[in-house]
């Protein structure tokens, strides 16, 4: 009688999920950010008013004002 260590096991296939995240993992780097409660829904509000994502309008804001802040400097 053979165990079952002797049966060759077929290797697991990741899911898309698992592939969309590791992707993600390479390519971006993550960022938590706090709001008081109820702000969240105004900025997400905010977002779509302007036709982003929240993560869209949150990157835009963030290099809008490093832009900003950068031109300010060099005057």
């Amino acid at each position: 009688m053979k165990g079952r260590d002797s049966v060759p096991r077929p290797k697991k296939l990741k899911t898309n999920s698992q592939i969309k995240n590791d992707y993600a993992r390479k390519v971006y780097d993550q960022l938590r950010v706090n709001v008081k409660k109820g702000q969240k829904e105004i900025i997400k509000a905010h977002a779509k008013n302007q036709g982003e994502s929240l993560n869209g309008f949150i990157n835009r804001a963030i290099n809008e004002t490093i832009k900003n802040d950068n031109d300010k400097e060099q005057e």
